[in-house]
């Protein structure tokens, strides 16, 4: 298996994960610092306050990067670095660091692909309502604004939000993210506004002729665990929030009816108006795809192989459904109890195909989480870690082959980090960080990958 000259290869990373240097240079207050120093939310009380340094250290770093022969680096831009409160002109020293990492990239010779929301919403803008609250798309879009026209002439791929459906609906429905909340209504608002959010911001880049923009929205492959009534009917209801409820609008130009119809009991997508989704819908240059695992549902709660604990999810993001459960379908784990399933991969892949209108698709995150420990010899050998990118790079290729226009892979994560929730307890990285020493080792994916990036090929599986 090969994968031709123009498929780009690169890495991803966020900003909140990686950055650090939380009261640097003017930066304002997130909800992912709040959320992280509210006690009880994030294993181990850890926060991003100081990450892996990148935000001093972003040199070192690229240098890594391109040690590695990354073709790409997908990062995010930070919301309060650049407007502290969420409104108002951009604040230079934060403009300038992007500037500033922008170009050791391109002097890498490395294509810079910027992300402009990865969750880290000013804790300012919270304050006034958050995302259930309709004016936040419209400063979305005039920071949006503000990060293209200082770094447009150089970055020419825009993605405007990261995973709405995290933002949203665990974020205001489950509260397993910041800012933590568990209401249904303003979850539901939070989708609406942010997709608006996201329509209102590709037309702020357009007007100032951006080369190419879109979004990323994390899919899976959903299956019913038998062909029973009442699992076919959770199943429905997970593919709707999962996939439908983000996929539709955006590439179709409509909520999928059967969703409004559950929802029409929470207030539906809370307000919707005139012309929101024709802006909402608009022609996008690509859509990311972010993809890690196959959900396969139960509605049984009886069901032997329920995921979690057996007394129920009460903190689902599924509203109103949150008797739809995940069971084990005998596939091997990663650390975070995931799944691996990279025909699930090929399986999201080529139902966009098949199923929505015809745009560019680019993985714009896929990787695991192990244990990572290093050995003796001051290495990380993680084989569990290569078998993983090389199947889900082999799905990637398979799709290929069956007409999915795929253009790119970018592999979360490139160095270990912040992991939300998780604190610093679940590694992604190809990069081993030393949290005490900031001390970077490429592991041995990191080897892996650079000889895949080197030979187009996935035939070594060295």
């Amino acid at each position: 298996m090969s994968l031709k000259d123009d498929f780009v290869f690169g890495g991803a990373t966020a900003a909140y994960q990686i950055e650090g240097a939380a009261g640097a240079d003017g930066r304002g207050l997130s909800i992912w610092d709040t959320f992280s120093h509210t006690e009880g939310r994030v294993v181990n009380g850890d926060s991003g306050d100081v990450a892996i340094d990148h935000y001093h250290r972003y040199k070192d770093d690229v240098a890594i990067m391109a040690s590695l022969g990354l073709e790409a680096y997908r990062f995010s831009v930070s919301w309060p670095r650049i407007q502290p409160d969420g409104r108002g002109r951009g604040l230079e020293a934060g403009l300038d660091f992007y500037s500033r990492l922008t170009d050791e990239l391109l002097a890498n010779g490395i294509d810079p692909w910027i992300t402009l929301y990865h969750w880290d919403l000013p804790q300012a803008l919270q304050d006034a309502g958050g995302w259930p609250n309709r004016e936040t798309a419209y400063r979305f879009a005039e920071y949006a604004q503000i990060v293209h026209e200082h770094l447009g002439d150089r970055v020419k791929n825009w993605i405007t939000l990261n995973e709405p459906f995290c933002s949203s609906l665990i974020g205001y429905a489950s509260g397993r993210h910041a800012p933590g909340l568990q209401d249904p209504s303003a979850a539901l608002a939070s989708v609406h506004h942010l997709l608006l959010g996201h329509g209102l911001a590709v037309q702020a880049l357009r007007a100032q002729n951006v080369e190419r923009v879109g979004i990323t929205l994390n899919l899976y492959a959903v299956d019913p665990a038998s062909d029973s009534a009442v699992d076919t009917d959770a199943a429905r209801r997970v593919d709707g929030f999962q996939n439908r409820l983000f996929l539709d609008p955006v590439l179709k130009g409509r909520y999928p009816q059967d969703m409004l119809h559950d929802l029409s009991e929470f207030g539906g997508m809370g307000d919707v108006r005139d012309g929101d989704l024709d802006t909402i819908s608009q022609p996008i240059d690509m859509l990311g795809v972010n993809y890690y695992t196959r959900y396969v549902i139960t509605g049984d709660p009886d069901h032997p192989d329920l995921v979690g604990e057996r007394t129920g999810q009460r903190d689902s993001p599924y509203i109103g459904a949150a008797h739809a459960r995940e069971v084990r379908h005998g596939m091997p784990l990663t650390d975070l109890g995931w799944e691996i399933d990279p025909d699930g991969l090929y399986d999201v892949l080529t139902r966009l195909k098949r199923e929505y209108p015809a745009v560019p698709l680019v993985i714009t995150e896929n990787g695991a989480a192990f244990a990572d420990p290093l050995s003796e010899d001051g290495v990380v050998h993680d084989a569990d870690r290569i078998s993983y990118v090389r199947d889900h790079l082999a799905a990637c290729s398979r799709a290929i082959d069956d007409g999915v226009p795929l253009k790119g892979y970018f592999l979360w994560s490139v160095f270990d980090n912040f992991e939300w929730a998780e604190g610093y307890a679940k590694r992604f990285g190809v990069v081993h960080v030393d949290y005490e020493s900031q001390v970077r080792t490429p592991k041995d994916s990191a080897v892996w990958y650079s000889k895949v990036i080197e030979t187009r090929s996935l035939d070594d599986r060295s």
